[in-house]
């Protein structure tokens, strides 16, 4: 029972990690419903569940969007799923440096809608200059994430069932 099960809004936005007791407490007031389980099973004295991993709220919790989330290196890789947003390779972490693609040198600044993943070689291509200076094509429009499922990023990594609902 130490298992976690991922919460989904209604809108199947990731919200939280809660235990499978609490999951199971849900499900059975019926604020939720079992989105997926594993092939595990709880068993009660009348009664049997599937051990859920993801629920799904039924009615919908709304979430602040005003909050602020800062800015880092490490925040944008994860955003970017460490992926060069230029030439789509994954060369690993270390081989990764974070781009503004309206450069420092031109006015740019370190925010979520400036800021990119770029390989070393790509971001030495590109140099001082904009994307369409240096003729490159970003694969994804630079944003800030959703608060609450980059907050849940790194734990949604860890488990497959739970990977697909990361990024919506």
């Amino acid at each position: 029972m130490g298992q976690r099960v991922l919460v989904l809004n209604a809108s199947y936005e990731p919200l939280q990690l809660i235990s499978v007791r609490r999951a199971v407490v849900l499900l059975l007031q019926e604020k939720a419903e079992l989105v997926e389980a594993a092939e595990a099973q709880l068993r009660a004295r009348a009664i049997s569940f599937d051990v859920p991993l993801v629920i799904r709220l039924v009615r919908y919790i709304r979430i602040p969007r005003k909050l602020k989330l800062p800015c880092s290196r490490r925040g944008v890789f994860a955003r970017d799923r460490e992926t060069c947003q230029y030439c789509g390779t994954q060369p690993g972490r270390t081989q990764l440096t974070m781009d503004h693609v309206l450069p420092r040198s031109q006015g740019g600044v370190t925010t979520w809608d400036n800021v990119v993943t770029a390989c070393r070689d790509c971001n030495h291509r590109k140099g001082g200059r904009t994307p369409e200076q240096a003729h490159m094509v970003l694969l994804s429009t630079p944003r800030q994430p959703q608060y609450m499922a980059f907050a849940l990023l790194g734990e949604l990594e860890r488990h497959d069932v739970w990977r697909k609902y990361a990024f919506g």
